[in-house]
């Protein structure tokens, strides 16, 4: 897809990292703009927990086998902890700096064109991995309905990946609204798991798995030690993955300076109750040694019988409704990126319904050959690796923002500051680090694409910026303000 570019302006040359900068016409511009003013806050906070919801339905419990129930439970107080201050500090970044590129947004603004690129890169290893992940978990609960005789995955795959980057295509309204429906479906199938796990609850359940003897610090309620916290902790982050792609919707959102906020806040509250209610209904009802490497949890959880097959359904559109939402965060993250120039311009170009077409369907294509792999566990790690690593580069970018633009207009400011976002960052940080401990072969793929696009943009992408892009602009008037000062 070719693009009529105006005469290029003048280069310039950036002093501290070498990155140059042409200028488009509005023309460029306006083929490849978003539709504003379609999500409310509402919308918006259902848009967080669609993100999120899969990972009530699967891939949490795999912590289990890695820190046991006690294990699993210290890492998910550890990382809701990190996960609510960081939506705090995104809070004030997203009200301050309103655009669909999001984290890439905050940091290009604080940290130049190469921090906001890596931060932009993390993300979108995130969001292009975690469908595929996603992916391999519809197919084995439709396997496990025995949905049209489906016994292998690879149909289903498919099948999802065509029919939600279609509806993605129709534009961003009919998405956010599909996706809200199909949310709040799954969160009715979350209260019935509840009801049904409430009767087979058993607190001795919960710590069934042996004590290793060989553990450090080994116990029944820790039977493989301390470090079984610091193991647990991927499988921690999948109760939260990916609520942090509220911010892509800013362009799309009315009054985003004030929805996005409230949008995202609301989503991380609603998340806390169902984190907490499936790890100790669905553990509790038939044990943490059963459940540990279970692709169906919260219907493995209640046996066989009608309530189980009624949440397998419903749990079904809880892995959809993230599967959606995914691919809605990484067309938009793509597109940001293509637009300013560090990818492909190509891929931000957008149709009549004002969605990226090639930005919606390239990964969606990567997405699918990686699911065809069936290894959900280790593309699950893959996807945390890059958002444990935008998290810290996204918790920098807040501090630094807050210590070099004190000033900078904020209608949102993050309670307790910098101390709020410090706290989040440390706890990235042992995530990032988390990751190789878990999964090695995983994190060292993921570092392997993420040191490929820097090689990308060293080489080729930072010559070519485009400096009247919305978010090299919030960086430009940035750095014109300073110049005043």
């Amino acid at each position: 897809m070719s693009d009529k570019r105006a005469p290029v302006a003048p280069v310039t040359q950036a002093h501290h990292d070498g990155a140059e900068f042409h200028t488009e016409s509005q023309d460029y511009l306006a083929r490849r703009s978003l539709r504003g003013g379609t999500a409310g806050w509402i919308l918006l906070a259902g848009l967080g927990v669609s993100f999120v919801i899969s990972g009530d339905y699967a891939g949490w419990n795999y912590g289990l086998g890695e820190g046991g129930f006690g294990g699993l439970l210290i890492a998910a107080v550890i990382v809701a902890g990190m996960y609510l201050a960081m939506v705090l500090g995104m809070a004030e970044l997203s009200s301050a700096l309103p655009a669909a590129g999001g984290g890439y947004t905050f940091a290009r603004r604080a940290m130049g064109p190469w921090g906001g690129f890596a931060t932009g890169t993390a993300i979108l290893i995130e969001y292009a991995i975690a469908p595929a992940a996603i992916a391999t978990f519809i197919g084995a609960y439709v396997e496990s309905l025995n949905l049209f005789g489906i016994t292998d995955g690879w149909w289903v795959y498919l099948a999802v990946y065509a029919f939600f980057i279609g509806i993605h295509l129709s534009g961003a309204g009919e998405a956010l609204k599909t996706m809200f429906v199909i949310t709040a479906i799954a969160l009715v199938g979350l209260i019935v798991f509840a009801i049904a796990a409430i009767s087979r609850f058993d607190a001795a359940n919960l710590t069934d798995i042996p004590v290793s003897e060989t553990a450090a610090g080994a116990s029944e309620f820790l039977p493989f030690g301390a470090l079984g916290i610091w193991a647990a902790i991927p499988f921690a982050i999948w109760f939260f993955l990916a609520i942090e792609g509220v911010p892509l919707a800013a362009e799309e959102a009315s009054q985003p300076e004030k929805n996005v906020p409230r949008g995202i806040i609301a989503s991380m509250l609603v998340l806390l109750v169902t984190c907490a209610t499936v790890l100790f209904l669905a553990t509790g009802a038939i044990g943490a040694e059963s459940l540990a490497d279970s692709d169906n949890p919260l219907v493995h959880a209640l046996g066989d019988g009608t309530i189980a097959r009624v949440v397998n359904y419903i749990g079904l559109a809880g892995l959809i409704a993230s599967f959606f939402a995914i691919i809605y965060a990484y067309s938009r993250q793509t597109f940001a990126l293509s637009r300013a120039g560090y990818l492909p311009t190509s891929l931000s170009v957008t149709n009549k319904r004002k969605a990226p077409v090639l930005a919606l369907i390239i990964p969606g294509v990567i997405g699918f050959a990686l699911s065809l792999t069936g290894e959900g566990a280790t593309l699950l790690n893959v996807a945390v690796f890059g958002a444990a690593l935008s998290y810290v580069l996204m918790m920098v970018s807040h501090i630094v923002l807050r210590v070099r633009e004190p000033q900078m207009p904020r209608p949102y400011r993050t309670p307790g500051g910098i101390a709020t976002t410090s706290f989040a960052l440390v706890i990235a940080v042992c995530a990032v680090i988390a990751t190789f401990l878990v999964d090695p072969l995983a994190a060292f793929l993921a570092l392997l694409v993420f040191g490929g696009f820097m090689a990308y943009f060293g080489l080729y992408s930072r010559h070519r910026l485009v400096a009247n892009s919305p978010d090299e602009e919030f960086a430009a008037l940035a750095n014109a303000e300073a110049e005043l000062r």
